[in-house]
């Protein structure tokens, strides 16, 4: 080798980051720069300092700063800044700092949730060793594996993980390829040619960075390091994806535009009106002032977040960790799922399921000993301590199958009598063993894909063909099975010796891994809701189909993609558009996950996507949903995800989204309990400016605040733990368009609840004022005779506020249903915020140090009777209205 050979890559020339890994072995390691005794280590050193280290590195952080000035300026955000400065500006600096309070905790909070999204990246490093086997100057050596660099020589052995991607030069190992793959049977790589056509991840000869070698040794020589390996490349697809925002964050910041909006436009209005009948400039400003404090839901945002937050605790009792608040809303609004097959719909554990021989075909009988025993005899499986078998899922299923049939396999007789064993060859597609047979006679058994081991038979194997076949389409992984005698005397073949020629086929077995008995409900539940179902797995496309059968999806109509991988979007925009089909993508790739989670994004649906793996990460970061295994999944797609399933299971996330479209529900229920309020307190203004001041102001701006703040807050928060209401999974999806706050929403809380209430409350406010004697323009000011007539129609304008509230809130915990159907106490935190707000006004009202300050009076027993009753009027009529909805929408054709 010359000096030009191993000279260094520059970033100007030489090298490339990473070549062709499946070039004739001759022409990589001159491409790389690397002989039999690999690198010596001054060019290992120069390598390093071109390639940089053998790690993942992750992006830049913002800046701190500028994420929280982001937070900060959040549109809710600038209302409550505006709500701060208006109560500072009304004289009541505690308000003003308490709406600081809740803007900085509410902004820490979205602070830590964004930061938690980037340790996705994080933990990928994680799955690289820290330290790697090495030939560098002829001699094995122990490096960090943060230094190696491509044209190293690597040594693997049992038990260690893959420092980088390499392609192997000498010898065979067992690598489990699960966190790339998602397959958790272990596969054999071996140095030799490649596969013509396979992709990268499949070919028999490459192994990655990340990956653990269980089983065998081997040399590898490095191609790619760092950010160019297939970690890497996942790492850099999960920082480019992007995280939009949810439906719920953006229509907060719409309900938040919509609130400033009415409450600048009414404190604009009213300020003209004071100036325009000719009111005191300054009384004018503190009206103004007061209907902006007024509009302001200080308890908005803070309410949000707990309901959300109720629902987290919800859901991680029943099995599923939320990791962003906003993802609880969104779930509700979930109308497409994308789910593996093995572990989520299915147990995980493969069984026995049926059995076929050439004589006899799926007639049940003696001979199915004698092929489960043969079977379980060409296996690698190993009983551990406890009695547990431990290897492979399919091969554990055959041992288990042959003892179910009365033909136990000693696994030590096994393995004393075994003279060869041939490993799964993924080119051959079968693995085959040599065992004593008898005292002298020697017996070759191969088992393996139908396909392939028919070929090797001696005679027609039409039959077998036909069978097998069957047994796919009822979803089982079917392995054919079939034996040779060998001559006595004869000597232990080797593969290359065609061993596996000349066979005798005993049968095939029919393995099944079952549904999880809670998955067809499940998917019931969400074809009631309108949702779709698609299975996207990297298993055989009639397996899949089958299993989706068995558990309902596919209702009415199923589709088998039976080569994902190669499907474009075009075809994909073709089968995804809005249909009552559901899809099974089989033979998936991480990308082909990610692919559909785009093409569903483009046709506006809400897509919750789940994965296990590595590999799954960027789909995980893109889907609306990422939902990873606890069980089962690697703490990479637990990372990306949104949601984490600690039970591995299907029935979870329809929980979730049940749960979900509660926590909706709940979030527009208190909106419009809230907004509710809003016209029992301007009316009360719009009669004094209209009336230019013959009719005295009803209501002061302290009583408003001791509304906002102090009565309303406590069952609004209530509001967002009621229960979900009858028929929640029996409509459909609601549109990712559909706004939190709709039309109907205000005319319910604005126009019916609102103007019920108001009328009501100006009512009490006149049955007084008249009942003293007064006529319009009569002063009422301090020292006049109505002065404590005056004082004390505002409190009964107060009180009757703050019983129509209880009116309201019983009203709005449900949106169609009678509130029988759901239970009057149902409820307990509404019932005790209700109990609350009663006393904190009969203290506002009776208490004398309080009256002095909210300029509140005693109210007569007359006038606690009158006021006494507005929360059933306020309900009932609430109740009628949604009685004759309800009877319309029957009725009508």
């Amino acid at each position: 080798m010359t000096e030009a050979d191993t000279r260094p890559p520059s970033p100007a020339g030489g090298l490339p980051p990473s070549p062709d890994p499946l070039e004739p072995l001759p022409l990589l390691r001159r491409e790389l720069g690397t002989g039999p005794s690999g690198l010596s280590a001054r060019e290992a050193a120069r390598r390093l300092a071109v390639y940089g280290p053998n790690e993942v590195r992750r992006k830049a952080r913002t800046s701190l700063g500028r994420e929280l000035v982001r937070q900060l300026v959040h549109p809710l955000a600038l209302l409550l800044w505006a709500a701060a400065a208006l109560a500072f500006v009304a004289g009541i600096p505690v308000l003003g700092w308490a709406i600081i309070a809740v803007v900085l905790v509410n902004a820490a909070f979205a602070l830590l949730q964004e930061r938690q999204a980037e340790q996705a990246v994080e933990t990928l490093a994680k799955y690289l060793p820290e330290h790697a086997l090495v030939i560098r100057d002829g001699r094995s050596s122990a490096v960090e594996a943060r230094e190696l660099v491509p044209g190293d020589l690597a040594v693997l052995e049992e038990g260690a993980k893959v420092p980088a991607d390499a392609r192997l030069t000498e010898g065979g190992i067992e690598v489990d390829l699960s966190m790339l793959t998602g397959e958790s049977t272990p596969a054999e790589r071996i140095a030799g040619p490649g596969l013509v056509g396979a992709p990268l991840l499949q070919e028999p000869n490459l192994v990655f960075s990340g990956t653990v070698c269980t089983g065998g040794q081997a040399q590898a020589i490095v191609f790619a390091t760092g950010d160019h390996t297939e970690l890497g490349r996942i790492a850099a697809l999960s920082q480019r994806t992007r995280r939009d925002p949810s439906p719920l964050e953006q229509q907060v910041k719409k309900v938040a535009w919509l609130i400033a909006a009415v409450a600048v436009a009414m404190g604009g209005v009213f300020l003209a009106a004071g100036v325009a009948v000719g009111l005191p400039l300054t009384d004018t400003l503190m009206f103004a002032i007061g209907l902006l404090v007024a509009n302001v839901p200080e308890g908005l945002l803070p309410t949000i977040t707990l309901a959300l937050a109720v629902g987290v605790r919800v859901l991680a009792r029943q099995g599923a960790v939320i990791k962003r608040l906003s993802a609880v809303e969104t779930l509700g609004s979930t109308n497409v799922i994308c789910t593996d097959k093995t572990g989520t719909l299915t147990r995980n554990r493969m069984r026995l399921q049926a059995v076929w021989t050439p004589e006899h075909g799926r007639e049940p009988g003696p001979w199915d000993g004698e092929l489960m025993r043969t079977s379980a005899l060409c296996t690698t499986v190993t009983r551990g301590e406890e009695g547990v078998l431990r290897g492979d899922p399919t091969e554990t299923a055959l041992v288990e199958g042959a003892a179910a049939r009365a033909a136990p396999v000693d696994l030590d007789g096994r393995d004393t009598g075994r003279r060869a064993l041939f490993r799964f060859d993924p080119r051959l597609r079968l693995m085959s063993v040599v065992q004593a047979d008898g005292v002298q006679g020697l017996r070759v058994i191969v088992k393996g894909a139908p396909e392939t081991v028919l070929q090797t038979l001696e005679g027609s194997s039409q039959s077998a063909a036909a069978a097998a076949e069957e047994l796919a389409h009822e979803g089982m992984r079917v392995l054919a099975v079939a034996v040779r005698t060998l001559p006595a005397g004869a000597e232990v073949p080797t593969r290359r010796q065609d061993a596996e020629t000349g066979l005798r086929l005993l049968g095939l077995v029919g393995l099944y891994d079952p549904p999880r008995p809670e998955v067809a409900a499940a998917v019931r539940r969400c074809h009631e809701a309108g949702l779709r179902v698609h299975i996207v797995t990297g298993d055989n496309g009639a397996t899949a189909a089958a299993v989706a059968r068995e558990v309902g999806i596919g209702q009415p109509r199923l589709q088998v993609v039976a080569q994902s991988e190669s499907i474009g979007d075009h075809e994909l925009d073709a089968l995804l558009a809005p249909s009552d089909a559901e899809v099974v993508f089989a033979r998936s790739s991480p990308e082909t996950k990610l692919k559909v989670a785009d093409a569903l994004r483009a046709h506006g649906q809400i897509v919750a996507m789940t994965g296990d793996g590595v590999n799954d990460a960027p789909a995980l970061h893109r889907a609306h949903i990422g939902v990873a295994m606890g069980l089962s999944g690697t703490d990479v797609a637990r990372e990306a995800s949104t949601m984490v399933l600690t039970d591995d299971n299907f029935a979870t996330i329809v929980t979730a989204i049940e749960s979900g479209r509660r926590v909706y529900d709940n979030v527009r229920k208190f909106i419009v309990y809230i907004f509710a309020h809003l016209t029992p307190e301007v009316v009360p203004f719009l009669v004094f400016a209209l009336s230019a001041g013959t009719v005295p102001l009803p209501l002061t701006v302290l009583q408003i605040l001791a509304i906002d703040l102090g009565t309303e807050t406590l069952p609004a928060l209530a509001l967002g733990r009621e229960r979900a209401e009858p028929g929640t999974m029996s409509r459909p999806p609601r549109p990712s368009s559909q706004g939190v706050i709709s039309r109907d929403m205000l005319i319910r809380s604005w126009g019916y609840l609102g103007t019920v209430s108001a009328v009501l409350v100006m009512g009490a406010f006149f049955y007084v004022l008249w009942g003293a004697g007064w006529h319009p323009g009569d002063p009422t000011g301090a020292g006049s005779p109505l002065h404590h007539a005056y004082v004390t129609a505002t409190t009964a304008t107060f009180a009757g506020i703050v019983t129509c509230q209880v009116g309201t809130a019983f009203a709005a915990r449900t949106d169609h249903a009678a509130l029988r159907d759901i239970g009057l106490f149902t409820n307990p935190l509404l019932l005790a915020g209700i109990a609350f707000e009663l006393a904190f006004t009969a203290a506002l009202v009776y208490a004398p140090p309080l009256q002095g300050l909210f300029g509140t009076a005693a109210l007569p027993l007359d006038v606690v009777a009158l006021i006494a009753t507005f929360p059933v009027l306020v309900w009932g009529t609430d109740e009628l209205r949604r009685w004759i909805r309800r009877t319309h929408r029957h009725t009508t054709p």
